[in-house]
């Protein structure tokens, strides 16, 4: 057995290197530390702290570089100016999905997240259509945040001023939101169904950030088989799955093919008019992960930046009581804010860019990938070769933001005060993989900040400059602590 082992071993080795070898012989990959084989680069990352081990090698090696996570070759790009060559200018070249082990175990290739091909196409074409049509951007959609919006304020106002932990209750309103979307339908906040839906959002967003997880996607061949954490996730989706299997066979039972009332419905009156076409990315297995790439994505990420924004609030009074001076002035106390308000209110509108800038939520962005043998920068990438974008390169470039680690609404303002735009603002990803909900989540963040700060005074527990913004994790994601506020109406 000892001897098969090592049999397996010496020949994994030498496939690893005459792969290596063979690439280098098609062309010049972009420069970068030696790998090991098998493990790759892996001991020169620090999982814990990925941001800071790319920042070295970037140092060291330039804006484009390769290491090998695991066995698996992947070529970064660090810094404004080689993201926006790549996703903005050559967007279709590197518009493949790259490698991420755990979340093609969960979708099997569909949805519109993790999905290449055809299938990634006509399902992001898809999805954007309906959100277009139900009223992504337009009124329709608007009114059903600030109805949220105001549901949130009450639940809020129901804590009569006691210290309170927001986690929850600021991922109600994305997930509700979300929720009269897909489902035309929304949760009392007491419901238990949207108290489990929230329990696996944040469990998952916490898991997919840990170091555990940087390991199961360096070496799923051997992780997948063993005890740990990423066990527990593929229970959290599972459940997740059965409920929108739940949600999906009530629809079909009470489907209009005339009268679409929702995402789920339009899929399906899709589903019924190509149902001979044997080739049709119209599936149940498609609809059912792409829902889940939809609530995963639109409900996590705006709850976990309202919770870190509230925070960031807390640690500085003096940022929140501009944003409350600038609603008071525009909009007053006694209508609700509304998305015509944000363009008279650049302060505001500021302070929520820096906030989603500062928290840098996806580090590293979701992994791309080239579509084709491509050259870059007279550098040689593969076909197939994983792409990482470090979006904190982006967010956090001196040259764009002086002293970028200062949570500072000034960096989105000119000097007379008016809303000043940035190419470098990339927190949705940009080219053809940027976010399709980027629209809807701008418009939730400004509309429920803008409503929780019309209506309470944020207390916090601590003396400001006591209070530790630090994340709780930062992997794949970026993690806010945990805290509590008091909201004290105005």
């Amino acid at each position: 057995m000892a001897l098969f082992i090592a049999l397996v071993i010496c020949l994994s080795c030498l496939i690893f290197l005459f792969l290596w070898n063979r690439s280098y012989a098609q062309g010049k990959l972009p420069p970068g530390p030696t790998p090991l084989p098998i493990i790759g680069n892996i001991l020169q990352i620090d999982t814990k702290n990925i941001n800071e081990s790319l920042l070295k090698l970037a140092k060291v090696y330039g804006p484009v570089f390769t290491v090998y996570l695991g066995p698996q070759r992947t070529v970064v790009l660090h810094g404004h100016k080689a993201v926006k060559e790549a996703l903005v200018e050559r967007g279709e070249e590197f518009s493949g999905r790259g490698s991420f082990p755990l979340a093609e175990h969960i979708s099997q290739g569909s949805g519109v997240v993790f999905s290449n091909g055809e299938l990634w196409k006509q399902t992001r074409r898809f999805s954007l259509t309906v959100l277009r049509d139900m009223g992504m951007g337009k009124k329709t959609v608007e009114d059903r945040i600030q109805e949220e919006a105001l549901c949130l304020v009450e639940e809020f106002r129901k804590t009569n001023g006691s210290p309170c932990d927001p986690s929850f209750l600021l991922g109600c309103a994305p997930c509700n939101v979300i929720c009269s979307i897909i489902f035309q339908s929304r949760f009392e906040y007491n419901d238990k169904k949207l108290l489990t839906l929230l329990d696996y959002f944040n469990e998952n967003f916490r898991i997919i950030s840990t170091p555990w997880i940087q390991l199961y996607n360096a070496f799923p061949f051997l992780i997948h088989y063993l005890p740990g954490s990423h066990n527990e996730l593929f229970k959290n989706v599972a459940e997740q799955k059965k409920f929108v299997l739940e949600q999906i066979k009530e629809h079909q039972e009470s489907l209009d093919l005339n009268n679409p009332r929702d995402f789920i419905d339009y899929f399906l009156i899709k589903m019924e008019k190509e149902k001979d076409n044997k080739q049709s990315v119209y599936t149940m297995d498609n609809l059912v992960v792409t829902i889940w790439d939809m609530f995963s994505a639109g409900t996590e990420t705006t709850a976990s930046t309202l919770k870190y924004g509230l925070l960031l609030l807390l640690k500085h009074p003096e940022v929140t009581a501009k944003v409350q001076e600038e609603i008071d002035r525009v909009v007053g106390r006694d209508r609700s804010p509304c998305m015509r308000d944000r363009s008279r209110m650049p302060y505001t509108d500021a302070t929520i860019h820096e906030i989603q800038r500062y928290i840098d939520l996806v580090p590293n962005n979701l992994p791309h990938m080239v579509n084709q043998d491509i050259k870059f920068r007279d550098y040689f990438i593969p076909k197939g070769t994983t792409i990482f974008v470090s979006l904190t390169s982006v967010l956090r470039d001196e040259k764009e933001f002086p002293n970028p680690d200062k949570f500072d609404p000034s960096h989105f303002l000119d000097a007379n005060g008016n809303f000043k735009r940035s190419d470098y603002f990339m927190p949705f990803s940009a080219g053809k993989r940027v976010c399709v909900g980027e629209g809807l989540a701008r418009m939730e963040l400004f509309l429920l900040l803008t409503h929780i700060l019309q209506h309470f005074t944020l207390k916090p527990l601590v003396d400001p400059k006591d209070i530790d913004t630090s994340p709780l994790v930062s992997g794949f994601g970026t993690v806010p602590p945990s805290y509590k506020l008091c909201f004290i109406p105005v």
